[in-house]
């Protein structure tokens, strides 16, 4: 594993981040009928992760780890599952990212990015997740409803206290970043990170975050790195049982056309040529496409098998050529999905 420092920034992060949004299922279902997840593999993946040099890894304050969009019922299954994992390890061996704004309770002040949800909401994700500080929290999408100076402030008075160290930005307008940046630093706030999807098929982040990345020294957290697992080769032949397309109907309509699936195949073809895994290759391309724009980016991998995680990370030895990034630029070309990207906008004082 190799490990870069993050932004601008001393904070060290290794090449390819852990997430928990998916994890393995089990065949079990709860009281509302939704798949439980499968704790003991859950467990040894995370571990066996920071065995393999990962020390980066990601959740959410929402994440159930195998419902797309849990309800509030739902919600810290993920980060209680993560502080199983984390008893017995070197705490400050790792960099713990948390997220914050979705609904975890049914009540008004049960979602939102306000000053009282997220001082509640920083004890709740400790204590599921069994730590005394989170080394990045960020701001799991906006809130119109919320001033984002108040939010900022309570932010720094959460690294103030110590139990924050770095804080950014998820899925926010591109035209709104360099205002909270620039709060941020009138605050002496560290803001940091910014996580975005992308990927070979997705990389509306190259036009609009990574010019902010490298005029502000922001690191990015890639989600979605392997489109969902469309990446991977999975659904070449259709959609196996139990794959995340059977229940996030979006896989299908957003990446299962024809034009996708043919560029795939050319996709398939290049990775043969390599030497390489599909998912491998997705994810080096990344990293030599990272080192191509001069911006920290960093894949968050997710994995529901042992196996699955030791490919995954045997990319950070992948090495491509100019002339294989050039064919698979192709490839994007081709396959580019057409998502058009429509962010909420931050509510300011005074607008």
């Amino acid at each position: 594993m190799n490990y870069s420092n993050f932004g601008e920034s001393g904070l060290k992060v290794s090449t390819l981040c852990l997430g928990l949004w998916h994890l393995p299922p089990s065949k079990e279902v709860d009281q509302f009928g939704v798949p439980k997840v499968d704790e003991e593999l859950s467990i040894k993946i995370i571990r066996r992760a920071v065995d393999l040099g990962v020390n980066f890894i990601d959740t959410a304050n929402v994440y159930h780890g195998v419902m797309q969009g849990p309800d509030w019922r739902h919600t810290g299954n993920a980060e209680r599952i993560l502080g199983k994992a984390l008893q017995g390890m070197d705490r400050e061996s790792l960099v713990i990212s948390t997220k914050v704004r979705g609904r975890v309770a049914d009540h008004p002040n049960g979602e939102g990015l306000s000053r009282k949800h997220l001082m509640w909401q920083v004890r709740e994700s400790l204590k599921r997740m069994g730590l005394n500080y989170i080394d990045v929290y960020l701001m799991h999408r906006p809130d119109p409803s919320t001033p984002i100076e108040e939010t900022l402030e309570t932010m720094a008075d959460l690294v103030r206290q110590g139990l924050v160290h770095y804080v950014g930005e998820s899925y926010f307008s591109p035209e709104d970043v360099p205002y909270m940046v620039e709060v941020s630093r009138d605050l002496r706030l560290p803001f940091l990170v910014m996580q975005e999807p992308y990927n070979l098929l997705e990389r509306e982040a190259e036009v609009d975050k990574f010019p902010l990345a490298r005029a502000y020294g922001l690191g990015v957290m890639a989600y979605i790195p392997l489109a969902q697992g469309v990446l991977t080769g999975k659904y070449a032949n259709g959609v196996p049982e139990g794959s995340r397309a059977t229940y996030v109907p979006e896989i299908s309509s957003r990446y299962l056309t024809r034009e996708t699936l043919d560029a795939l195949k050319e996709f398939h073809s290049i990775a043969q040529e390599v030497g390489v895994k599909d998912a491998q290759l997705a994810l080096a391309w990344i990293l030599k496409r990272a080192q191509q724009v001069g911006v920290t980016v960093v894949p968050i991998i997710g994995s529901t098998s042992l196996a699955q995680l030791e490919e995954d990370v045997e990319a950070v030895d992948v090495k491509l050529s100019d002339d294989v990034m050039k064919r698979l630029d192709e490839v994007s070309r081709k396959a580019r999905v057409n998502w058009t990207v429509k962010y909420d906008r931050v509510k300011r004082r005074g607008h």
